[in-house]
């Protein structure tokens, strides 16, 4: 059996991929969901102290995710949703996991698709300067627009009660909309042509934060290395992909896809 690693987004804890972790696990899998430092506590907590939130940086977290995976005996599957999409592709490019599935990835720096409706789905964030400093929530509006668009609004109220938490203001301004406009390489490049584990992108249709556009896009990038790459969209599906109804089948194309084509030895860091 595989150790599988699952890494979550902004704006969500561990908590959102429990319905993954409990299907894995039952499959004989060993099933890790490591929370950002500083996130190992509950969401109604983190609620109560946001600034933990604040002040969390990009290398600060994958360190501490990079640590784990390190000392593992064997080189695990890895897989992310939305900004731990992107974690992810950081965490291949350090030469870790076997084999990677990003499920609406957030961009690694260089992808400049923006979209109209992930501009409306970020401007929570991005309309104030100052968001910058802060932990910045979605209200339950803009939390069904931006990741449950596909459920009712009474269920993605829902959705926003039990899992939503604020995201890193400044994650969302300088890898969001600074990242591509600075000089230089910024925390989130990677070297697109290098040799790394087999990535998959998991796109859905209907995502409006991170819409397929932006996947695609991100997986084109790596069209020079030798490394297998691979986009699968699904449609009809939101943001909450991996938790809407349907969500099994995602999980189980995910986990086929990483098993067929995880690689027996590890990748040498570049």
């Amino acid at each position: 059996m595989t150790t599988i690693v699952l890494v979550h987004g902004l704006w969500m804890t561990p908590r959102s991929w429990r319905g993954w972790k409990e299907r894995f696990e039952a499959a004989g899998h060993t099933v890790l969901t490591p929370a950002y430092p500083g996130f190992e506590i509950e969401v109604e907590a983190l609620h109560e102290n946001p600034e933990v939130i604040a002040r969390l940086t990009v290398p600060e977290t994958l360190d501490h995710l990079a640590a784990q995976i390190e000392a593992l005996p064997e080189p695990p599957v890895l897989m992310g949703h939305s900004f731990g999409g992107t974690l992810t592709q950081l965490l291949l490019a350090r030469g870790l996991g076997s084999a990677a599935v990003v499920v609406d990835s957030a961009p690694t720096e260089g992808v400049r698709v923006t979209p109209l409706s992930q501009a409306r789905s970020l401007f929570p964030a991005l309309r104030n300067p100052a968001n910058f400093h802060r932990a910045v929530g979605f209200t339950p509006e803009e939390f069904h627009y931006a990741f449950a668009n596909t459920l009712s609004r009474e269920d993605s109220d829902a959705v926003w009660r039990e899992f939503a938490i604020p995201a890193p203001g400044n994650w969302v301004w300088a890898y969001g909309l600074i990242a591509n406009f600075k000089p230089g390489r910024q925390e989130t490049w990677v070297d697109y042509d290098a040799d790394r584990a087999p990535l998959l992108f998991i796109g859905g249709e209907k995502d409006h934060i991170m819409p397929p556009s932006v996947n695609r896009s991100n997986a084109k990038h790596y069209a020079r290395s030798p490394a297998v790459t691979d986009y699968h969209e699904f449609p009809g599906r939101s943001h909450w992909i991996c938790a809407e109804p349907g969500w099994e089948e995602v999980a189980d194309f995910a986990l086929a896809w990483a098993l067929e084509h995880a690689r027996t030895a590890p990748v040498t860091a570049p």
